[in-house]
Formats: structure tokens, C-alpha cells, sequence
């Protein structure tokens, strides 16, 4: 099959992301075989190809926004059949068995693994999954639309619980990119206010589209004190500059598997009245459950930007400088 591969992280454009062949992957117990037919492309792909995240396979194929067809089945894999629709999302497995689990935390089980960083991910023709770890997707949103809410969608999901905003709360939005997009729709079907702050001229045009109440700059101030405040961008220097626009009793959720250094922080001016930082770590699969059910009952979509899978490396290259809205979604163009 024709696949990317990840020889040894490094920048985008540089030879960090090679396009090649590689066999088809044959799934194991309690697997899945999926033909991929489209697959987001997420900045924690982007962390991978760099290296802002250790190696954990090596020539790992990424990819963890996956929409494709069962086309195969390992020993003992339940609940799906040849033909079936399936998502294949960032979680692929937790152990079960430890504490975390056992409370229902299993997004910070120890022995948790990654599609598209443990194992080989969507960025190909085909891939694997276990069974337990597959999502049945909400039937009317097309496979282009649906595969951004497979990562992108989930996480800005826990993030916004994270960020604990109240009842018709009035909620900030650093970084509007694949998840912020989806996790606005979500907030402001419930009622809140959403402010939005991001660099991109574009993105906040989108984020105006969308129903936001206003959109500035990253660095500049919301219009009005924030109850709660996503930070989707990984830059560090944006956490003391949201901590400032919360009000008393805010709270910060840092969405990012990956953040640059946070600058010192003053404990008077940006952590004083109470305000809160809380990070965001992977998700559940009721996380996934949840969202997909939220995503189909308000109408969340996805605005996408579709790319052959053969041009990965230019959807990341676009995704690195900024140079689209909404999400990237890579497209099977020999299918």
C-alpha cells in the first residue's frame, strides 16, 4: 500500500515525512483491518513529524482522525463486520486493569497507547484498530466531514468540560484551528458567549461566521472578563495573556499534548481571585461517545480543506504557517 513514514522527525518540508510503500498491515486479536477513506490532519501529527514528541515507533506512520470501511478482522474481534463504517481515533489502547481505569479515567492509564505515534495511523491506504477502540460514526456527516470530530471534536470536548464554564458563560478562545472551530459550535448551541483570539485573519473571519461574539488578536484583551478560557495554540507565552482576561474564579484549560515554555507567571495579576490552569490529557472513550452524540444532535461541522493523501506534506506545511481555516483533510486520490 502506498503510505507516509516519519524516517526521522525533523521540520516539515525536510525530509521528516517520506511518501512510500509499505504492506498492507494485517490486524491482529481483537483488531480491525480499515481501508481508509479520509483522514484529519491534526497538529499533533505535526508534534510527531517534528519531533516536539519522542519517537515511539520507528518510520511510524501518522494519523489518528481516521474515517474508513471495515475490510478485515482479527481473532476475536466483536462488534463490527466487513463493510461497517468505523472512526479510528488518538486513544488505541489502555491496559484495563490500573487505577486510572478502574475510576474511569483511562485517558491517564500509564500503559495507554496512540495511533499514529505507537502504532501506524491513517496517513495510508489502510490501518488498524482494535475493536474495543473503534467508534460507529453519527450516519449523516459525510467521511470528509467526520474525520476532524475524531480528534479535533473529542478533545475540544474534554477541554471545555476541563475548562468547567458555567451556564451561559462567556468563554475565550485562544487558537482557532480544527478543534477550536467545532468546540465554539458546541458552546454557543449551549448558550455561552464565545470571544475568540487568534492570529489568523481568516480564522477570525470563521470564527464571526460562526456566531462568536468578537474576534481579536491572540495577545490583545477580550472585550468583557472571561468565566473560561481554552488555550488550543501551543505557545506558552499566550498562557499569562489568557490567565489576564479571566475573570474572578476562571478557569484555563490547556488543550495541547505539546506547549512552548510558559513564561513566569505573577501571581497578583494572573493567578490571584482564585483563577485556575488545568491541563487536558488525551480522552476517554466516552469522551468520544459523548461528542459524536453532541456533534450529530446541534449540527457541529467541520469547515474542511481536503488534500490528496499523496500531498500530506504540503496539508502539514499549510497547517505549520496557518494558511487555511477550519480543519485539513487528507483524501485517498487513487480511490
Amino acid at each position: 500500500m502506498r503510505a507516509w513514514s516519519v524516517p526521522a522527525p525533523g521540520p516539515v518540508g525536510t525530509g521528516s515525512l517520506r511518501w512510500g510503500r509499505k504492506p498492507v498491515p494485517q490486524p491482529g486479536p481483537g483488531e480491525l483491518l480499515v481501508r481508509v477513506r479520509a483522514c484529519g490532519v491534526c497538529r499533533t501529527d505535526l508534534h510527531v513529524v517534528e519531533g516536539d514528541l519522542p519517537v515511539r515507533r520507528a518510520g511510524v506512520t501518522p494519523g489518528h482522525e481516521v474515517v474508513g470501511e471495515v475490510t478485515g478482522t482479527g481473532p476475536s474481534a466483536a462488534g463490527f463486520a466487513v463493510g461497517d463504517r468505523v472512526g479510528v481515533a488518538w486513544l488505541r489502547s489502555t491496559d484495563g486493569t490500573c487505577a486510572y481505569c478502574a475510576r474511569g479515567a483511562e485517558n491517564l492509564c500509564p500503559a495507554s497507547r496512540y495511533t499514529g505515534w505507537d502504532a501506524d495511523g491513517g496517513y495510508a491506504e489502510y490501518t488498524t484498530v482494535p475493536a474495543a477502540f473503534a467508534h460507529r460514526l453519527p450516519p449523516g456527516i459525510d467521511d470528509v466531514a467526520a474525520a476532524p470530530l475524531l480528534c479535533a471534536g473529542i478533545i475540544g470536548h474534554r477541554a471545555l468540560c476541563r475548562a468547567a464554564l458555567p451556564p451561559g458563560g462567556r468563554l475565550g478562545l485562544y487558537g482557532f484551528g480544527g478543534s477550536a472551530h467545532l468546540c465554539a459550535q458546541v458552546a454557543l448551541a449551549r448558550g455561552a458567549t464565545v470571544h475568540v483570539l487568534t492570529r489568523g485573519a481568516a480564522a477570525r473571519r470563521l470564527a464571526l461566521d460562526l456566531g462568536a461574539a468578537s474576534a481579536r488578536d491572540a495577545y490583545a484583551m477580550p472585550p468583557e472578563p472571561l468565566d473560561s478560557a481554552i488555550l488550543f495554540a501551543p505557545v506558552g507565552d499566550l498562557v499569562p495573556v489568557a490567565l489576564r482576561a479571566l475573570d474572578r474564579g476562571g478557569v484555563l484549560a490547556i488543550a495541547g499534548i505539546h506547549l512552548s515554555d510558559v513564561p513566569p507567571l505573577r501571581y497578583e495579576s494572573e493567578l490571584f481571585y482564585e483563577r485556575e490552569i488545568r491541563s487536558v490529557t488525551s480522552n476517554t472513550r466516552e469522551d468520544a461517545r459523548e461528542f459524536l452524540a453532541l456533534a450529530a444532535g446541534h449540527g457541529v461541522r467541520a469547515t474542511t480543506h481536503a488534500y490528496p493523501l499523496a500531498r500530506a506534506d504540503r496539508a502539514l506545511a499549510d497547517l505549520a504557517a496557518g494558511r487555511f481555516d477550519g480543519a485539513a483533510v487528507l483524501v485517498d486520490d487513487a480511490s
